[in-house]
């Protein structure tokens, strides 16, 4: 089964993407982790990915459609895969589905977990995180024992630039601009499949296991 995970950031779309290849037992791949592994390995495609990365720059979507069918073409993706973070754009996802037709291979799903600008917003703005060792809760729905305090390391918990209101804004109007297109272009393509992501984490599996077929 191959799918592709759709939606905006804060969405949930990562979580609910290593659910799926939990419960499938299909690699859940995202770009971030195959840029570090190539990079790692000290691949080809690797070393030209790190002389971008290493300046700052993105990693053209020539090479980065490489790097994605060269993942899915290894062996623990013969019973297909999770798409998490790509692609982002209609040439990416243009790329995708011609390099899959030159193999012979399609996307069979392509899940839009759809939660509102405003739930989003709400939701990134409860975050909080330590700095010192990584952990991460929520005002909301995974509170620390003692408010604004690290249950495993007790330093101070922060809101992290990335989660103000007003950096998770610009990263939604990216996201309005750049990647929700995608979900028209996959409706026309007859896979698309909306989950409404407002719902409880556990609900929301338990739609896209309907859709998928348990």
């Amino acid at each position: 089964m191959k799918i592709i995970m759709l939606g905006a950031p804060g969405a949930g779309k990562g979580t609910q993407a290593k659910r799926i290849a939990d419960k499938w037992q299909i690699p859940h791949v995202s770009t971030g982790d195959i840029f570090r592994a190539n990079i790692k390995q000290g691949t080809e495609l690797g070393n030209k990915a790190k002389a971008f990365i290493d300046k700052g720059m993105l990693v053209p979507d020539e090479l980065t459609i490489e790097l994605v069918i060269d993942r899915l073409q290894q062996s623990d993706c013969a019973n297909g895969y999770v798409l998490d973070g790509y692609p982002r754009t209609i040439p990416q996802a243009e790329s995708l589905t011609s390099e899959l037709n030159k193999l012979g291979e399609s996307v069979d799903y392509a899940i839009n977990v759809d939660v509102p600008d405003e739930n989003i917003v709400r939701r990134m703005g409860g975050r909080r995180a330590c700095l010192t060792c990584g952990a991460t809760y929520h005002i909301a729905y995974a509170q620390p024992k003692q408010e604004g305090i690290c249950d495993r390391c007790q330093n101070a918990l922060v809101l992290r630039d990335d989660d103000k209101p007003e950096t998770v804004l610009k990263r939604l109007d990216v996201y309005h601009a750049q990647t929700q297109p995608l979900i028209e272009y996959y409706e026309n393509q007859g896979i698309l499949r909306t989950v409404d992501g407002t719902m409880d984490m556990e609900d929301v599996f338990k739609a896209i296991v309907d859709i998928l077929g348990a």
